[in-house]
């Protein structure tokens, strides 16, 4: 491989952009070679044409059959995941795959056996680990600043709820919105979930109802280090997007606040003002979608570890207990991986 790694992004919708415009303007040593869409169109073209990616197809075989391409990044709908992550592999093509995989664990599970054969770098687009603040959570686990884990607290909640149509294929709240925050869990804590005991309710949106999801969720969480968490979710919350974390242990606490566009209080005889957070997922992890398109490309260089199989299948597998859970209205166990 040359210096420059050439990659082919498969999908051209809103999240193959944000990564096409990171890619070519805010990570070194890297070429979008071609972006694959079936729908591509003149508008695409002419889109991709202002990012320097002069290469827009409706067939994404292509890219896996191009032997000047190393890498490709998977953005196309979740239900094609899978079956294009093994394609990719079998073409010894280095993977990025948005989450999730799939959501079923044993199309997961042989999606990573073709995967793990290929011996190629496989990384899940798990973009919130590489969000600035959820990292300095996690360096105050690993350095021992707060202990002992003992209690998690997760709060993620959306400016507004998702299209029903998206709703309707998204595999649910817990499947789609929650298995970032059942990732965070893990990453945050340094230990798998056991066990999950999940309520939820449609306070929101009806329409929601409707198609047999929920809005609103309280996930309770059993950790293998017996350590205990709760992650709330909503899918509206009026005054931005609100994404915090704590973790608490024998010798102290760390917590992330909201981004906002600035940290000034103002306070006068009106009352105490402040920014309200980052208005969507776009503004709010902007700085951790590059970074992490800019691991990505160090895995592939220097073998730097990213969020692989490990990620990929136990977020499902947590994901899947919650929806059990909801359904039973009991705890259930987390499934080994």
């Amino acid at each position: 491989m040359s210096d420059i790694v050439r990659i082919g992004i498969i999908g051209g919708g809103r999240i193959g952009k944000v990564h096409a415009i990171n890619l070519t303007t805010r990570v070194a040593g890297v070429k979008v070679a071609a972006m694959a869409d079936p729908f591509a169109n003149d508008e695409l073209v002419e889109w991709a044409a202002g990012q320097g990616i002069t290469r827009v197809i409706k067939d994404y075989k292509e890219i896996l059959n191009d032997a000047e391409i190393d890498a490709v990044l998977i953005c196309s709908p979740t239900d094609t995941h899978a079956a294009i992550s093994q394609e990719a592999a079998l073409a010894g093509k280095h993977i990025f795959c948005e989450k999730p995989l799939d959501q079923d664990p044993d199309v997961i599970r042989k999606t990573l056996e073709v995967v793990k054969k290929a011996g190629v770098v496989f990384q899940i687009g798990f973009n919130r680990r590489f969000d600035h603040n959820f990292r300095a959570v996690r360096r105050a686990v690993e350095d021992g600043t707060v202990g002992d884990v003992h209690i998690l607290r997760i709060t993620s909640r959306d400016p507004s709820p998702p299209p029903i149509d998206y709703v309707k294929v998204s595999g649910g709240l817990f499947m789609d919105m929650a298995i970032h925050d059942f990732d965070m869990a893990r990453f945050l804590t340094g230990s798998e979930v056991v066990k999950v005991h999940a309520a939820g309710a449609v306070l929101v949106d009806p329409a929601i109802g409707k198609e047999g999801d929920i809005d609103t969720a309280i996930t309770t969480l059993w950790f293998e280090n017996g350590a205990l968490g709760v992650i709330d979710n909503s899918r509206e919350a009026v005054y931005g997007y609100d994404q915090r974390a704590e973790i608490f242990g024998n010798k102290g606490s760390a917590g992330s606040a909201n981004d906002a566009p600035s940290t000034v209080v103002v306070s006068d005889a009106q009352g105490v003002r402040a920014d309200k957070p980052l208005f969507f997922f776009l503004e709010r992890y902007s700085e951790s979608f590059a970074e992490e398109m800019r691991d990505f490309t160090k895995a592939i260089r220097e073998g730097v570890e990213v969020p692989g199989a490990k990620a990929a299948l136990n977020s499902v597998l947590i994901a899947t207990a919650a929806k059990e859970s909801l359904r039973t209205g009991r705890p259930v166990e987390v499934p080994r991986a």
